[in-house]
C-alpha cells in the first residue's frame, strides 16, 4: 500500500501543475526515462541508494558523452554527502556540476537551483561565507543576462544566511525580495518554500499569528506539490511548540511519523530535531538529551540542550549550554561572515537601484516618445480639422458666389428684357408719329 502511494505521488510530481510547472522540475529536458529515474531519486535526496543511482547516472553520461546525464548524477550525490556528514564529497561533487555547468547558458536554471541546494547545506554546517560567495557567483549572470530566477535563487540564499546570523527581519525582506523575482521568472513551484521559511522566521520573532498566515499560504500547493505538506506541517510543529499548544503538536508529530514521504523529504537533524522537541514536550527529558547530542550542527545542539535543561529546572546546566551557544555566535568566524555578507548586500542593493534605475530611465524614454507622438496626433488632427473647415468655408463661398452669380444673370436678363420692351415702344411711337405726318 505504501509503495503504491509513492508511485501516485511521483506521478503527480512528474505532471505538470499549472503554470508553475511541477516540483521536481526537467530543467536540463533530458528524455523522460532517465528524468523519471532521476525525479524517483530526487524525492528521496538524503536515501544512500540514490549513490548506486549517481553512479549508474555518471557511466551513462561518460558512455554517451552527455554531460547533462553527468549533471543529474552529481546532483543526486552531493545531497546523500551532505547527510553522511562527507563535507569534502558534497564539495567536489558541485565543483565539478559548476565545471560543467558555469559557461552553458542551456543549463542556467539548473546551475541556480543546484547552487541554491548546496548554499542551504553549506549555511546549515555554518559555512555561511561560503554560501555569500556562491550568492555573488550566481548574482553575475543574473544581471548580465537579466534573469529573474538567478535573482530570486540570490536573495534567497541571502534570506538564509540572515536566518543563520538570526537576523529574522532582514531574513523576511530578502525572501520577500525572492518571492517577487519567483513571480517575474514564473516559477511559482517556488513560492510555497520561501513563505515555509517566511513562517519559520515568524516564529522566531514570536509573531504567531504571520507565521500561520504564511504555512497557510505554503498549503494551499500541497495537492500540487506533496514534499510540501511535509515542510508545512513540520513548521506548524515548531509552531504550535513555540506556543505551548501541545496538543496540536503532538497530533502534527503522528502525522509526521505515519507519512512515508517523512523520512526522505526531511533530513536527519531535522528530524531528529523533531523528536528532541516531542520528548521534551512528553518530559522525556534524558531522552531528549541523548538525542540532541546526536546532532550534527553545535548551534542547534547548544540551543536545543539549553532549553530542555532550563524546561527540567537544571539551571546550571541550561547556563553552561547557554554559554556554549553564546560562544558559537559570536565567535570571530561569524564577524568576519557579517563583515562580508554586508558588503555582499551593499552590492546586491546597488545593483538592485541601478536596474530600477535604468528602469526608470526607459519609463522615462517611453513617457517622452508617448507625449511627442500624442503631440503630434494633436497636431495632425488640428490640421485636419482646419482643412475641413476651409474646405467647408470654401463650399459656403463657392455656394454663394454661384448664387449671387444667377442672382445677376437674372437681373441682367431682366434688364435685357427691359431694354428689349422699351426698344419696342420706342418703334411704335416712331411709327406713329411718321403716320401723323404723311396724313
Amino acid at each position: 500500500m505504501r509503495l503504491l502511494r509513492t508511485i501516485l505521488i511521483l506521478l503527480v510530481l512528474l505532471l505538470p501543475a499549472g503554470r508553475g510547472g511541477a516540483q521536481i522540475v526537467n530543467r536540463l529536458n533530458v528524455d523522460a526515462p532517465t528524468f523519471e529515474r532521476y525525479a524517483w531519486g530526487r524525492m528521496q535526496q538524503f536515501n544512500e541508494s540514490n549513490l548506486a543511482l549517481a553512479d549508474s547516472l555518471y557511466a551513462l553520461g561518460e558512455a554517451k558523452a552527455n554531460i547533462k546525464y553527468k549533471c543529474l548524477a552529481l546532483s543526486l550525490e552531493f545531497p546523500v554527502r551532505f547527510a553522511q556528514g562527507d563535507y569534502d564529497a558534497m564539495d567536489r561533487a558541485v565543483a565539478e556540476i559548476k565545471s560543467l555547468t558555469g559557461e552553458r547558458r542551456d543549463s542556467r536554471a539548473f546551475y541556480f537551483a543546484t547552487l541554491h541546494e548546496y548554499c542551504q547545506y553549506l549555511v546549515h554546517i555554518g559555512r555561511a561565507s561560503d554560501a555569500m560567495l556562491e550568492a555573488r557567483a550566481m548574482q553575475r549572470p543574473s544581471d548580465s543576462e537579466k534573469r529573474p530566477i538567478g535573482k530570486m535563487y540570490s536573495y534567497r540564499i541571502i534570506g538564509l544566511i540572515q536566518s543563520y546570523r538570526e537576523n529574522s527581519y532582514l531574513a523576511i525582506s530578502n525572501f520577500q525580495r525572492a518571492a517577487r523575482f519567483c513571480r517575474e521568472a514564473n516559477a511559482e513551484q517556488d513560492l510555497p518554500n520561501l513563505y515555509i521559511l517566511i513562517a519559520q522566521e515568524f516564529i522566531k520573532m514570536k509573531n504567531f499569528p504571520e507565521a500561520d498566515n504564511y504555512c497557510t499560504q505554503a498549503e494551499a500547493y500541497q495537492d500540487f506539490f506533496p514534499g510540501i505538506r511535509i515542510k508545512a506541517l513540520m513548521t506548524r510543529a515548531y509552531l504550535y511548540d513555540e506556543s505551548g499548544r501541545s496538543d496540536r503538536f503532538w497530533d502534527c508529530y503522528r502525522k509526521l511519523s505515519e507519512d512515508p514521504l517523512y523520512s526522505v523529504q526531511a533530513g536527519r537533524d531535522e528530524r531528529f530535531e523533531m523528536d528532541v522537541c516531542y520528548l521534551k514536550s512528553l518530559g522525556l527529558f534524558n531522552e531528549a538529551l541523548q538525542k540532541a547530542d546526536s546532532l550534527s550542527v553545535p548551534k542547534v545542539r547548544y540551543g536545543l540542550k539549553h532549553g530542555i535543561y532550563a524546561a527540567q529546572g537544571a539551571y546550571p546546566s541550561a547556563y553552561r549550554e547557554l554559554n556554549l551557544l553564546l560562544n558559537e555566535k559570536d565567535s570571530i568566524y561569524i564577524k568576519v561572515q557579517n563583515e562580508d555578507l554586508a558588503i555582499l548586500d551593499a552590492e546586491m542593493n546597488n545593483a538592485q537601484l541601478r536596474a530600477e534605475a535604468e528602469h526608470l530611465r526607459h519609463q522615462n524614454q517611453n513617457t517622452i516618445l508617448i507625449g511627442f507622438i500624442v503631440m503630434f496626433a494633436i497636431a495632425f488632427l488640428s490640421i485636419l480639422v482646419a482643412q475641413w473647415q476651409l474646405r467647408e468655408n470654401l463650399s459656403e463661398l463657392k455656394s454663394k458666389n454661384n448664387d449671387m452669380l444667377r442672382a445677376r444673370r437674372a437681373y441682367q436678363q431682366a434688364l435685357d428684357a427691359k431694354e428689349a420692351e422699351n426698344a419696342v415702344k420706342i418703334r411704335i411711337l416712331q411709327n406713329r408719329k411718321s403716320n401723323s405726318f404723311s396724313v
